[in-house]
């Protein structure tokens, strides 16, 4: 039976993720938290999912490294560092590091990737998000996501052409860019839209998460796959067969 650690197990969604453990037929080893040393944890789990916080990800990623065991990495509001402790960690453990464990949001990014790649940049993209009032980080990680998609597909940088926060006088929109826009209110679990709009016409390509279950699933689907791969650095397309 496959030993799954939960670090941030006390979050937001460390209950969904035990449920989902169980669910899958799987053993839970236990869970780690702010202030916990995660290296007895890591001992007796098969594989680890991380959806606690950026600061602890470094001391995470040493301890996942020195045991020799893989871990998937669902914590958002990550530094261009962390990408680079991942990208370290990769050399000698297997990491899947991604913005939304959702299979369907997953799915979504492949559809953003081939609309951006095959209607060209005379269509302008705008990405839209909406969660509930306590998260702390925007855009979120799945806008993030989406926008690395949509300039995957056009073949350019996402940092040199986002635009976020756009208020008073801003001009035109500039040629080519990626706009974000960032709701907080109540208990949305997380909305995400991303409109191609051209001229005469509009595709809207969507994403509503009902429940926070749905990130549980598809963490633990992803933790079960991650196992039976080699050392590397992985994202939730491997788990779809994308």
């Amino acid at each position: 039976m496959t030993k799954i650690g939960i670090i941030g197990s006390k979050g937001r969604m460390g209950a969904a993720l035990a449920e989902a453990v169980m669910q899958a037929g799987c053993e839970l080893s236990g869970g780690a938290d702010k202030g916990d040393d995660v290296r007895p944890l890591i001992a007796k789990s098969d594989v680890l999912v991380d959806f606690s916080a950026p600061a602890a990800l470094e001391a995470t990623l040493d301890a996942c490294v020195t045991a020799g065991k893989p871990i998937v990495i669902g914590t958002t509001g990550l530094e261009e560092r962390h990408h680079w402790l991942i990208d370290d960690a990769a050399a000698d453990i297997a990491v899947l590091q991604t913005g939304n464990t959702s299979l369907g949001v997953n799915m979504l990014s492949f559809l953003v990737e081939e609309a951006a790649r095959r209607l060209g940049p005379d269509w302008d993209i705008e990405i839209a998000e909406s969660h509930h009032r306590h998260k702390v980080d925007a855009p979120s990680g799945t806008a993030l996501l989406l926008g690395a998609a949509a300039a995957k597909g056009r073949n350019i940088d996402l940092a040199s052409h986002s635009e976020r926060g756009r208020d008073g006088i801003t001009g035109a929109r500039a040629e080519g860019a990626i706009g974000f826009a960032s709701l907080r209110g109540g208990s949305i679990a997380g909305d995400h839209s991303v409109l191609f709009a051209g001229e005469g016409e509009t595709m809207t390509l969507a994403h509503h998460a009902q429940d926070r279950s749905i990130f549980a699933n598809g963490a633990v689907k992803a933790a079960i796959w991650l196992l039976h791969q080699d050392k590397g650095r992985y994202d939730m397309k491997g788990v779809l067969g994308l």
